[in-house]
């Protein structure tokens, strides 16, 4: 389906072809025609289903052809970090360069001069306004936000803000928006907690479910079993017997991060660090460098795993392993964007068996486990805790019978 199709504004359609867009995905296909028919939606959609756009485009399609307060926020949306933030500000420009539409991504980490910024957007009004849980509530303490125009909102990746704390942010902010708005949820997984959110802010909402629980099967997967102590010099081992355009690696603590880089860079390895502990500045001129090629690998914690839009990413390594299926997904997905073939690689210490083979249910098969150099000598087997006989249960009753 071209895009054309969808009656949207000439000036809008002009963006979507400088954008380089052609067919909508199958996300778009079933989330445009109830956005534009005034719907509220539930949709269950992961990162690299392209439904980025599908909430974007509809909401600019509307602000240029129907009536909406001027010098107000007409369009709010919520997402979970920073990086997310800025990657929709960037598709948001790049979709509504030929139109009148403003927009401002408000979010932390920032100096003085950054929240001046946002105050006077906040204050004079910005047609599409995408920000932080934390920040916005900082704005709104002062009294000085217009949310009284406000017709859409859009909470994007819902799931993991729930997941980072922020539903009494989410409902604070919910309180202070017109009770008549079109809302907009969009959620990779729709757990419990989820759907009682649903029925809390949506109104008779379109349910659309667009979820891949499973990554492409154009992703190469493989996985070591190995002690913890193996998992830097295998890293390096990898890294240094063959070259790679680029390569994304995840940990799940900044610690893990900080050590990592440190020992990459010992290594003389192109290797940069993403964390909280960075300023903002920092962490963008990091990830343009990155985004740019200019920099080879990257070493990250999972505030990366949805908040990244790059298509040409050949390896993923997931240094820890992740804390869930949906976790694993979203971190693989990194690679193997468009038409791209990419390779996704797990490193599963002895306490971390179990998680991994949760994750493998998920995907409804194993991974593939490679073998360790023989300089490495051997890893531990791969024997899941859940499959392992337990001496709690078994040993101990015998011994008091």
């Amino acid at each position: 389906m071209t895009f054309k199709e969808f009656g949207l504004d000439e000036r809008l359609l002009e963006g979507i072809d400088a954008m380089g867009y052609e067919n909508a995905t199958e996300v778009q296909e079933q989330v445009i025609p109830p956005i534009i028919a005034g719907k509220d939606i539930i949709a269950s959609a992961q990162t690299g289903t392209g439904k980025t756009a599908a909430f974007l485009l509809p909401l600019i399609h509307k602000l240029i052809t129907s009536h909406h307060e001027e010098h107000h926020i007409n369009a709010l949306i919520i997402v979970p970090t920073r990086e997310l933030a800025i990657q929709i500000a960037q598709t948001m420009e790049g979709l509504s360069y030929f139109t009148s539409v403003s927009s401002i991504a408000v979010y932390g980490g920032g100096d003085g001069a950054l929240f001046t910024i946002e105050k006077k957007a906040l204050t004079t009004g910005a047609d599409v306004v995408i920000c932080t849980p934390g920040r916005m509530i900082a704005h709104l303490n002062m009294n000085y936000v217009k949310l009284d125009g406000l017709k859409y909102l859009v909470l994007d990746e819902a799931d993991r803000m729930l997941d980072m704390g922020f539903k009494d942010d989410i409902m604070r902010i919910i309180s202070y928006l017109p009770k008549q708005r079109q809302n907009l949820l969009f959620s990779a997984t729709m757990p419990f907690r989820i759907r009682e959110l649903a029925r809390t802010i949506l109104k008779d909402p379109v349910e659309i479910n667009i979820a891949i629980s499973k990554p492409p099967e154009k992703i190469v997967q493989l996985a070591y079993v190995v002690y913890e102590p193996q998992k830097i010099p295998l890293i390096k081992e990898i890294l240094q017997q063959k070259e790679f355009g680029s390569v994304l690696i995840f940990c799940s603590k900044k610690q893990n991060v900080k050590q990592l880089a440190r020992e990459l860079k010992r290594a003389a390895l192109p290797v940069e660090e993403i964390h909280s502990d960075l300023l903002q500045d920092q962490r963008e001129r990091v990830l343009l460098d990155f985004k740019n090629g200019k920099l080879k690998i990257l070493v990250a914690t999972d505030i990366l795993s949805r908040g990244i839009d790059i298509e040409d990413i050949d390896l993923v390594i997931n240094y820890d392993v992740p804390h869930d299926g949906e976790d694993y997904v979203h971190r693989i997905g990194r690679t193997a964007r468009a038409s791209n073939t990419g390779s996704a690689f797990t490193f599963i210490s002895e306490s971390e068996q179990g998680k991994f083979a949760r994750i493998e249910r998920l995907l409804g098969h194993p991974v593939d486990k490679a073998d360790l150099p023989e300089k490495f000598g051997k890893g531990p087997q791969y024997v899941p805790r859940q499959e392992r006989p337990s001496k709690k249960r078994y040993g101990k009753y015998k011994k008091h019978r």
